[in-house]
């Protein structure tokens, strides 16, 4: 079972083109920042919105087909959509609320029974959504996906309304619910700590655009484009001109080993700034600089450093160091920095 999307669609000036496969039984991240088109692919699979052309197919039924003018409602393609705030009808008890998704009528009350059993909700069974805390209202709108029999499951920024402990405690009894779902689930999220505990593979989305399915752990080793390594959480950047094995960074008046042939489309390097240390004698790469600015963070330090090289208007060089590694550094005014040629991020 898989869920194969291949769509475009015009609204506006914004333009959407996604393009990837989600396989059986494992969540597919949707990895992007808000207004990239997450929101806008997911209603297009679910049949809320209509793609201009292109193909979704989920299973091998066809849910939409602009050539052969196929078009399911969305209570026939048989997909679960949690909304980022759940949707439940308000007027309904909890109960209510899952036992109208149930199919088949001779089975609602048990199956009702066993979700709210199963979801925590029996104490909430009989109050409206306005009634019960947002952990309860994303469990019971979960409950009535489930309820559903959907075939792929659809989660929109699934912990957007939660807070910080809350979402914590609500992604752990996600991931069990999705760990016995059988069909496909796309994860919509911006958040990358989020998509790297829940999801094996990525599609980044940037500016309407997908880019190719990649595992998850190539996301953070070789993300490939500059977006990417910003949804990694990298943030040092600079233009680069290769060079051989080698990266001539003219902003910063350096050039760096990278450890194999640099590709000759690379036109940017990313540097993640816990992968920048104090260096060594004899360490590679070695970056003469003066300190900047220093940050106090919560667990650490944040360095802005500026290369000998440097040049105005130029980025800074972030370094990220635990506190008393700071502070046992002799010289905190000027230093040379170090990263290692694997640690280089090459980029388009």
């Amino acid at each position: 079972m898989s869920l194969q999307v291949d769509i475009r669609k015009q609204l506006g000036g914004f333009c959407l083109s996604a393009g990837f496969t989600a396989e059986n039984g494992e969540p597919l991240a949707l990895l992007g920042a808000s207004g990239c088109g997450k929101s806008v692919t997911l209603r297009c699979v679910a049949g809320i919105l209509k793609p201009d052309e292109g193909h979704i197919e989920l299973d091998g039924q066809v849910l939409f087909d602009s050539a052969a003018h196929i078009d399911l409602p969305p209570q026939k393609r048989h997909v679960g959509y949690l909304f980022q705030q759940y949707a439940l009808f308000p007027n309904m008890t909890v109960s209510q609320n899952i036992a109208v998704a149930v199919p088949d009528k001779a089975r609602r009350s048990a199956v009702t029974a066993e979700l709210l059993r199963r979801f925590q909700l029996e104490e909430a069974a009989a109050l409206q959504p306005r009634q019960i805390s947002g952990g309860q209202q994303q469990r019971a709108a979960l409950a009535r996906i489930l309820a559903s029999e959907p075939r792929a499951i659809l989660l929109d920024e699934p912990f957007a309304a939660l807070d910080s402990y809350l979402k914590y405690q609500l992604e752990l009894e996600l991931q069990d619910t999705l760990r016995a779902f059988p069909g496909p689930t796309l994860w919509v999220t911006h958040d990358r700590g989020e998509a790297y505990r829940n999801c094996r593979r990525v599609c980044v989305m940037d500016r309407g655009v997908s880019e190719p399915v990649m595992a998850m752990e190539e996301l953070f080793r070789r993300p490939g484009t500059v977006s990417a390594a910003r949804l990694s959480g990298c943030k040092n950047y600079t233009a680069a001109v290769p060079d051989g094995e080698r990266v001539v960074l003219p902003q910063w008046g350096l050039t760096l080993e990278c450890g194999g042939i640099v590709p000759g489309d690379v036109t940017q390097v990313g540097i993640r700034s816990h992968h920048v240390h104090p260096a060594a004698a004899g360490s590679a790469n070695p970056i003469p600089c003066t300190v900047a600015k220093v940050i106090e963070d919560v667990f650490g330090m944040i360095v802005l450093l500026r290369p000998h090289g440097w040049r105005e208007g130029a980025p800074l060089l972030r370094m990220e160091l635990p506190k008393e590694e700071w502070a046992a550094l002799p010289d905190r005014e000027r230093l040379t920095v170090t990263v290692a040629p694997e640690n280089i991020l090459l980029l388009k």
